[in-house]
């Protein structure tokens, strides 16, 4: 790591804290701004005594983010959400925040900006999520022309809100839903994989105005990972295959809970396959091997098997 000062926006989300964890392992001093600093302390003991700075800091408050910069030599935006709800809306955190936070780099004089985006960016997407991705890059983009776009399909990890997502549903609900019948691909990638990018995309001469397809060495449908689901918590639950128009029905009612387990938005995003594009740039151009889900998927999904994974015998 060649970059004293980094500044992480979004550092306490999912994908945040591995960067925020492989950054400081290279040495890095690190500005990790987050929406409420004072849930995020254990991001410090990522790091030495006062390596991890914890910033408070809203992505739209440009003069409390402008002082941010001065100094520092590469910003990584990781910040995202996956349904709207309240003050946060895709336009916010997918479009005017990375963009207005390029600009305020590309100011103050900052070398490298790594944009976390994802595969389903399209300004074509039947899903305002893929289209909010897509206008954000491009904001991205006229703001800070040298900037290092990262597209991982979808990601995986301990703190993931998809296999946690229905792993818990399955430990609970005797029916997974195979929506549009479960043919839709992922490659899933492994998020320690993607703060890896991240590093080398702050790093590599060849990485600034590129962009990366990010995926893991496999690809997998909708039911095949669902049967990977459930092997891994050893239940059995039938795979109800659902058109796509009647889970979207269905999604309009999940949007009245806090947390819905699936959106209309969703039941679009996978009208559309979330794999590299054949030739892309990805992992492998950055240097690094991406890793299998059957290695990381056992680690974490052990808590929603019957009596958490331990056996009776473990329990007496």
């Amino acid at each position: 790591m060649r970059y004293r000062r980094i500044v992480v926006v979004g550092a306490s989300g999912f994908v945040g804290r591995y960067v925020v964890k492989h950054l400081a392992a290279e040495g890095a001093a690190i500005a990790a701004v987050c929406r409420t600093a004072s849930s995020a302390g254990f991001l410090r003991p990522m790091g030495d005594v006062g390596q991890i700075a914890l910033i408070d800091a809203n992505i739209a408050d440009r003069n409390r983010l402008a002082p941010l910069l001065n100094g520092a030599e590469g910003v990584v935006y990781a910040a995202g959400i996956l349904f709207q709800r309240g003050a946060q809306r895709f336009s916010t955190l997918h479009e005017t925040g990375p963009a207005g936070l390029a600009a305020l780099a590309a100011a103050a004089g900052v070398r490298r900006f790594v944009h976390i985006s994802a595969l389903g960016a399209d300004l074509a997407s039947p899903a305002l999520y893929g289209r909010s991705k897509a206008a954000g890059e491009a904001a991205v983009r006229a703001a800070f022309p040298a900037a290092t776009i990262l597209r991982p399909s979808l990601i995986f990890g301990p703190e993931d809100s998809f296999f946690n997502r229905f792993a818990g549903i399955a430990r609970v609900s005797p029916v997974l839903p195979l929506i549009g019948g479960g043919h839709t691909r992922f490659a899933p990638v492994y998020v320690g994989d993607v703060a890896a990018a991240v590093a080398a995309a702050l790093d590599r001469e060849d990485a600034p105005g590129r962009t990366y397809e990010l995926g893991g060495p496999g690809i997998e449908t909708l039911r095949a990972l669902f049967e990977m689901i459930l092997r891994e918590i050893r239940r059995r639950r039938l795979l109800l295959p659902v058109p796509f128009g009647l889970a979207s029905m269905l999604a309009l009612f999940n949007e009245l809970l806090p947390q819905p387990p699936l959106t209309r938005d969703q039941v679009r995003m996978l009208q559309r396959d979330s794999v590299p594009a054949s030739g892309a740039p990805g992992l492998a151009a950055l240097g690094v091997e991406p890793t299998a889900l059957e290695l990381i998927l056992p680690t974490y999904l052990d808590r929603y098997r019957r009596q958490g994974g331990l056996t009776r015998a473990a329990l007496l």
